[in-house]
């Protein structure tokens, strides 16, 4: 490491050590607040509160949603942006720190996918780029996003589409999870969308004939669907949830009924000749029940770009930050959470580790609660079967995005597991680890303006300027569901 790099590392270790104390403290807060899609209030007025503390101007209720803003710093220069999320997950409930599935309060939520930690350490990064801002040591300017309903509302894309990260230069972020690693792969494009059925009631003994079941639609439209997944290439996944079924009364013949379906391809495209297929299947449960069936459509969100430039630069400061030490106690309490897991699970981790290093050699997964490496990167064709609405940032400025072990090795998102070590020193440290190298390769870019510029380059070769938000005009942010 050169005298100059010693010294930067220096200083980003004082300037994070510097907020530490009220960075951990804010993600414990939004840990405990824990709101869902677009009903954030109390998580966007205290990461609001903090970073008008400490100088940012911050802009509430950008691209029509109460619960997205942005906080800036700085008055010329390239404008890194860095994307922070905060909302929970319903259901997920769960004690801190242990290992037994006890909820705090049935039923309510809990931050399944780590959104305390993912917003906050990007707080932590901004706050260093400021200093070193400040120092004179860099010239930009750092944009703050606070994005709302990453979970099943899409809220960025919303926010692509109202044009809130034009003037971005770069945007960074990354995601907790139970290793180390470069984001070097695509996502699935998604289609989220409400089927609404409207038949006649009546009484399903005395007068059956009379009724038309909107339930009965929903059913047999889900039975189409299900038929069609043999005739849709492998990497579409359809997904379905019966958001209403008509009541509680079997000897009432159901008026109305709805049904929630997520479709998800490798791009809008694929996504699109999928979703069309699937409203003609609606259309036939109604022709098949003589009830009317409406569509409502609710979200969207595209498939990921990764930019080869950035990544490259992510990887570096991954290593050069280091992967976290853990205590005895910490490594106690981790071999406890290790013991909650299936072998599955752990096999899935170990699977997906893989294929993150594509053609990389790893020869050994160590069987211990942490991976004690960070995952070689390399440029990748693969495709994750899950989707991101950072997708749609990706498309309009040039992205990346990293992971960090917040978690023991192995503990899948969406899970209790993840609720209880979401406020614990283990992932406090890796949002720490995160917020550095968030930090570090900002301060890389504005130091090295012709990696921004190789950044867009590549962007552009990639576009091909054939962006087009994937939400329709007139769709607004479903903030009653």
């Amino acid at each position: 490491m050169t005298v100059m790099a010693l010294e930067t590392m220096q200083e980003l270790e004082s300037y994070i050590n510097k907020y530490q104390e009220g960075i951990l403290a804010l993600a414990d807060q939004i840990w405990e607040i824990a709101e869902t899609r677009f009903e954030e209030y109390q998580s966007v007025e205290t990461l609001i509160a903090y970073l008008k503390g400490q100088g940012f101007e911050v802009e509430v209720g950008i691209a029509g949603m109460a619960t997205a803003f942005v906080a800036k710093y700085g008055s010329t220069g390239p404008v890194i942006g860095i994307l922070g999320e905060y909302d929970a997950l319903s259901g997920l409930s769960q004690k801190e720190g242990t290992p037994i599935q006890e909820a705090i309060i049935e039923g309510a939520n809990g931050h399944g996918c780590g959104h305390n930690l993912l917003g906050t350490a990007g707080i932590a990064a901004a706050l260093a780029l400021k200093e070193w801002i400040d120092a004179g040591k860099v010239q930009g300017q750092i944009y703050y996003y606070g994005c709302p309903a990453e979970e099943g509302g899409s809220g960025k894309t919303f926010m692509v589409r109202e044009g809130a990260f034009a003037d971005v230069d770069i945007a960074l972020t990354w995601h907790p999870h139970s290793f180390a690693s470069v984001f070097n792969y695509s996502s699935l494009a998604n289609y989220q969308v409400y089927f609404e059925f409207e038949g006649i009631a009546s009484h399903a003994a005395n007068s059956p004939e009379l009724g038309r079941s909107a339930l009965d639609a929903v059913e047999l439209m889900n039975v189409g669907v299900n038929y069609l997944r043999e005739h849709v290439p492998s990497n579409v996944r359809l997904h379905y949830a019966i958001t209403n079924t008509g009541g509680m009364s079997p000897n009432v013949v159901q008026a109305h009924a709805e049904v929630l379906y997520l479709i998800r391809g490798k791009n809008i495209k694929e996504v699109e000749e999928i979703y069309q297929r699937v409203v003609k299947i609606a259309e036939g449960a109604a022709l098949m029940t003589e009830t009317k069936v409406k569509v409502k459509f609710d979200k969207a969100c595209s498939n990921y770009l990764p930019n080869d430039t950035i990544n490259q630069l992510l990887y570096k400061n991954l290593q050069a930050v280091g992967l976290p030490t853990y205590t005895e106690p910490e490594l106690v309490y981790a071999q406890q959470m290790k013991q909650t897991l299936t072998g599955n699970e752990v096999q899935a981790a170990k699977n997906e580790v893989l294929s993150i290093a594509g053609t990389q050699s790893i020869n050994t997964i160590e069987e211990q609660p942490f991976l004690n490496m960070v995952i070689p990167y390399g440029k990748s064709d693969k495709t994750m079967a899950g989707s991101t609405d950072v997708a749609d940032v990706s498309w309009v400025v040039p992205t990346a995005q990293f992971f960090t072990p917040c978690f023991v090795f192995g503990t899948p998102l969406h899970t209790w597991q993840l609720v209880s070590q979401g406020k614990t020193s283990i992932a406090h440290k890796g949002l720490l680890y995160a917020a550095k190298v968030m930090a570090l390769t900002a301060f890389d870019l504005l130091q090295q303006p012709e990696l921004i510029k190789q950044a867009k380059q590549e962007h552009a070769i990639e576009t091909k300027g054939s962006y087009i938000n994937p939400i329709p005009t007139h769709v607004k942010p479903n903030m009653n569901k």
